[in-house]
């Protein structure tokens, strides 16, 4: 077998999974010039696509290699005929959570940026191992099935646009061989190895856990059975929230269809109470268990009066039997 048909046969699988954006999507690909997100870049050139293709690259501005970074991955896109922004986290860098913060950022820099140039989808090089590794990170966490679930490969990031990752269920060696079998050069991010981040952390224990079983087909196997069974659980949670509605002007339950639900849809109905009321704040599935299992729960039983407040949201169940979700009044300041 020749090399060339060698880098076809290793091209097949990263073709086949980009191919169904590139006819029909306005696209805008995040590049960080790293392995995974060049190789996705060179792929999108190479194939072609029904509309013209953007490429962005956020400078975080945590290292001082980071404008150079971006510049030469504008280089490398314009090279390959695609168009290139270079997206500027400004402002001061919280101390604590800094990639949970530039991830927030870069999303908010790519989604505005897409909004400007008009592209329905952002492409992402994510995969199969970084599925891998966040459904480590959140079995560690104690996440339930919806975080166990992992990175969705499409889901909505802001009206009408949506974030997909193609390659999630390719392994990072396959791109990076990608990038070796065509002379490209990517990045090579030292946060990746840096242990003060958990995620570097974790990386370092993967060969153990490998050798104990625990390996990236199986994390991403988990994934997908976790998808599976979150999505169901959902449209249960869904009819009974919509079938326990007693008015389409305010967010109230009827407490008489709660009373009879199982537990884990009883927990989604309340979240998706929650989210139509206007609930801000992170979503965190240990608070949302305490007010339904500790508080709720046991005040549908009895008919008992209930009030709690949770992401500025009162949650109030009254002796009539409706259980209410309205914005929670401002608290004073002290005096």
């Amino acid at each position: 077998m020749s090399a060339e048909q060698t880098n076809e046969d290793r091209d097949t699988p990263l073709a086949a999974a980009l191919r169904p954006y590139l006819s029909s999507c306005r696209l805008l690909i995040a590049v960080s010039g790293g392995p995974d997100s060049t190789a996705l870049m060179h792929v999108a050139a190479r194939l072609g696509a029904a509309h013209s293709v953007h490429v962005a690259t956020v400078d975080h501005g945590l290292r001082p290699e980071s404008t150079v970074e971006a510049r030469n991955v504008g280089l490398a896109a314009r090279s390959l005929g695609l168009n290139h922004h270079t997206l500027t986290w400004e402002g001061d860098k919280p101390s604590r959570g800094i990639q949970a913060a530039a991830r927030n950022a870069r999303y908010t820099l790519l989604a505005d940026c897409a909004s400007r140039i008009g592209a329905d989808t952002i492409l992402t090089g994510h995969t199969a191992d970084d599925q891998a590794e966040t459904v480590l990170m959140r079995l560690f966490a104690g996440s339930g099935p919806a975080g166990l679930a992992g990175m969705r490969r499409d889901r909505t990031l802001a009206p009408g646009l949506r974030l997909a990752r193609p390659f999630l269920h390719i392994p990072k060696s396959d791109l990076v061989a990608y990038c070796a079998a065509h002379g490209l050069t990517p990045i090579r991010d030292p946060s990746n190895i840096d242990e003060r981040f958990a995620r570097a952390r974790l990386r370092r224990l993967i060969p153990d856990l490998e050798n104990e079983g625990l390996d990236r087909e199986r994390l991403c196997r988990l994934a997908a059975r976790m998808t599976r069974d979150e999505e169901a659980l959902l449209m249960a949670a869904s009819g009974a929230y919509a079938a326990s509605r007693v008015s389409a002007d305010a967010v109230s339950l009827d407490a008489g269809a709660l009373v009879v639900l199982p537990d884990a849809i009883l927990l989604r109905v309340v979240d998706l109470a929650l989210c139509e009321a206007g609930g801000g704040g992170t979503r965190r599935l240990e608070r949302l268990e305490r007010l339904v299992f500790e508080g709720l729960r046991p005040a549908l039983g009895t008919g008992t009066p209930f009030r709690r407040t949770l992401r500025d949201i009162l949650v109030d169940l009254t002796a009539d039997g409706v259980l209410s979700f309205k914005r929670a009044p401002a608290r004073r300041p002290p005096s």
